[in-house]
């Protein structure tokens, strides 16, 4: 209750809102539907610390908070695999951005495992990347695999995100999505091991599934 009071205090409701807090979400108590939340709500939350707990990995999706799955031994060495070989391969050519968050759309705010963004000098201090910064996004997927790709995925390509690999740990293998429209990438490569992937837009990043895995 206390929770439901700040929201208040800080801005996001008013006394004429019919919104209930249950169970950490918001709900409009006259149509029982869930009140979704916008990005500069999410941001005050986290600010203010209100329902998102210090230490919490969380995510803004469609106007909810989704908790991230915990993350197991294999998909950490991954993503620190890919952090070294990317930042190695790009140099300056690219910002390598590891589980931040990527400001898609007005309710929409994932934390994709890698992101490549355009360089910029001040990296993204003065406000978050949008789709227009994004250059590649990442998810290296072992228990999210259905999630990431049915959610997470459709999602990248309507917001415009030109690139999008999903590394599928328990099939070893990676995938390159390309050319969005409509919702949905219009193009995917798979390769597995002992073949080459290549980026789209990065025709310079040239990997092996080898150096991907480990």
């Amino acid at each position: 209750m206390e929770e439901y009071h700040r929201l208040g205090e800080v801005g996001i409701l008013n006394e004429d809102d019919h919104i209930e807090l249950i169970e950490g979400r918001l709900f409009d108590s006259k149509t029982g539907h869930e009140r979704p939340i916008d990005t500069h709500e999410y941001h005050l939350m986290i600010e203010t610390g209100i329902i998102i707990r210090e230490g919490a990995r969380v995510e803004l999706v469609e106007g909810e908070i989704v908790e991230m799955a915990a993350m197991g031994s294999r998909h950490y060495a991954c993503v620190a695999r890919l952090n070294a070989l990317l930042t190695g391969r790009l140099g300056q050519a690219a910002i390598v951005a590891i589980q931040g968050p990527v400001r898609l759309m007005g309710r929409t705010e994932p934390e994709p495992d890698i992101a490549l963004l355009e360089p910029r000098e001040d990296f993204y201090a003065r406000d978050l990347p949008t789709p227009e910064n994004v250059v590649l996004l990442m998810e290296v997927s072992d228990t999210t695999l259905r999630y990431d790709r049915e959610v997470k995925l459709p999602l990248y390509a309507g917001a415009g995100i030109r690139e999008a690999w999903i590394v599928n740990l328990p099939a070893e293998t990676v995938e390159v999505h390309s050319r969005p429209a409509t919702g949905e990438y219009r193009e995917t490569v798979r390769a597995k091991h002992g073949e080459v992937i290549e980026s789209k837009m990065l025709p310079s990043l040239r990997l092996t599934v080898d150096d991907i895995l480990g």
